[in-house]
């Protein structure tokens, strides 16, 4: 599988986020604790707004490890982003180029996942049949996620995010289930427009992947008024994480099992989540 950050809130340097934890996402591509590989060296990927401009993200994608990429590391001590999210990839099968590599990008909207559809090889084609053929062209990988990604486009993401992913999940669901897979999907993803960013939780067995979003600023100030980065943020700033970046009394929650929440200018929210027919 993965593991995978999305960071909204106060501009930031990449760095702070990805390199100088003490179990950084790429502490992780090395030594992941939750994940179900310890390494994850498939592939990379960082996606960021700029400050001044949100209508497209940019992207940096390459096929080798994350611990090892000068160019991230180059990009990481100069690109300062309010809102970005980050990537490094366990293949579950399918192959091991940049086009596989998340985060996926369509206009002003960014998608990245840890999970897969089980037997995605049996069912790749007739899910294929159901992204509208408008947008069947702008698929450039070979990978269940991205496969995720356009179905839920096709189903109103752009208008609707919540309801969209929830009738994806149906379509992959009922057309496992007619090919005799008996838990089809399995996901974490995080998916924005540039604005709110929307994170779900989510698994037919019931047991899906690690993910967990950061408590308030404002009450961490007050748990550790030591940390000299807590004085820097804005009490909005959130992070959502596949695994917690460092062991801080307080600072990390559990997203609940099939639930979906929304970062966003004011208050956050956390609904609980259902698939639905599309």
């Amino acid at each position: 599988m993965c593991r995978w950050l999305a960071y909204s809130g106060t501009p930031l340097l990449l760095d702070t986020i990805l390199y100088k934890p003490a179990h950084s996402l790429i502490d992780q591509s090395l030594h992941s604790r939750l994940g179900v590989e310890t390494t994850n060296g498939d592939g990379f990927g960082v996606g960021w707004y700029a400050q001044e401009k949100i209508d497209t993200p940019a992207l940096l994608r390459d096929v080798g490890p994350a611990w090892n990429n000068r160019n991230l590391r180059e990009i990481a001590d100069h690109v300062r982003s309010p809102l970005f999210f980050a990537h490094i990839r366990a293949s579950t099968g399918t192959a091991v180029q940049q086009s596989n590599c998340h985060p996926f990008r369509h206009g002003r909207w960014m998608w990245m996942h840890n999970g897969g559809i089980t037997a995605f090889h049996l069912t790749r084609r007739e899910l294929a049949l159901r992204v509208d053929p408008a947008l069947y062209s702008d698929i450039e990988g070979t990978t269940d996620s991205e496969t995720m990604f356009y179905l839920a486009i096709t189903l109103g993401l752009e208008q609707d995010p919540p309801g969209a992913v929830a009738r994806m999940v149906g379509v992959v669901e009922r057309i496992g289930r007619d090919h005799g897979v008996e838990f089809p999907l399995q996901m974490t993803i995080a998916v924005t427009d540039g604005e709110r960013l929307w994170t779900f939780r989510y698994s037919t067995q019931g047991a899906s992947r690690s993910l967990f979003f950061s408590t308030r600023v404002d009450t961490l100030r007050q748990l550790h008024p030591d940390i000299a980065f807590l004085r820097e943020v804005s009490d909005d700033t959130r992070l959502i994480v596949s695994e917690p970046l460092a062991d801080l009394p307080g600072a990390w929650n559990e997203i609940p099992e099939s639930s979906y929440g929304v970062v966003q200018a004011g208050s956050d929210e956390l609904y609980p989540f259902t698939p639905q027919p599309a």
